[in-house]
C-alpha cells in the first residue's frame, strides 16, 4: 500500500482551486492518474482526500452495512454528504467545492498533510490549533494507540 509523506503550507484561491506542491503532485502520480475523493472528515473541520483505490475499499466496507437498519442508512448518508472526485488539472491544482471549502472552514492559507493512505486539507489556523499540544501530552497519546496494549490487531 501507498502512503502519503510530507506536510505542506499552500494557498486556495477565491474559486476553490488548491496548488498541490510538486512533491504531493508526484506522489499522487504514483496512482497513475487515478481519480481522487474529497469528504469531509468525520471528526475534524477538514476534508480528506483519498486515491479511488482506496476509497473503493472503504466503500466495500461500507455497503457491506444494512441500509434497512436507520442507523446504518443515516451513517453512509452523513459520511458520503459532500463527497466529491478531484483530478490535479494541467496547472498542478485541484478544485475544492464550496459547500466543502465552507465545512473545512478554508481560507486562504491551507495546510496539506499526510495522513497514511489518504491527505488532509486544513485551514492553516485551525490545522495549528490541533496539533498544538504539549510533548508530554503527545507521549501519553501515543502510548495509549501505540504502546503494548491494542498492538495484537496491528501488523507491524
Amino acid at each position: 500500500m501507498k502512503n502519503f509523506i510530507g506536510t505542506y503550507e499552500c494557498k486556495i484561491d477565491d474559486k476553490g482551486r488548491l496548488k498541490v506542491p510538486s512533491s504531493l503532485a508526484k506522489q499522487m502520480e504514483g496512482f497513475e492518474g487515478e481519480m481522487f475523493v474529497i469528504k469531509r472528515s468525520v471528526f475534524q473541520n477538514c476534508l480528506e482526500v483519498y486515491p479511488m483505490t482506496y476509497w473503493e475499499k472503504l466503500m466495500d466496507k461500507i455497503n457491506k452495512l444494512n441500509r434497512f437498519v436507520k442507523k446504518n442508512a443515516d451513517f453512509i448518508r452523513m459520511f458520503t454528504a459532500g463527497v466529491k472526485t478531484v483530478q490535479l488539472d494541467s496547472a498542478g491544482r485541484i478544485q475544492i467545492s464550496k459547500d466543502l471549502t465552507l465545512f473545512a472552514r478554508l481560507q486562504k492559507d491551507v495546510v496539506v498533510t499526510s495522513a497514511g493512505e489518504l491527505f488532509e486539507v486544513w485551514d492553516k489556523q485551525a490545522y495549528e490549533q490541533v496539533i498544538a499540544t504539549t510533548e508530554e501530552d503527545f507521549a501519553k497519546l501515543a502510548q495509549e494507540v501505540m504502546g503494548t496494549e491494542g498492538l495484537e490487531n496491528l501488523e507491524l
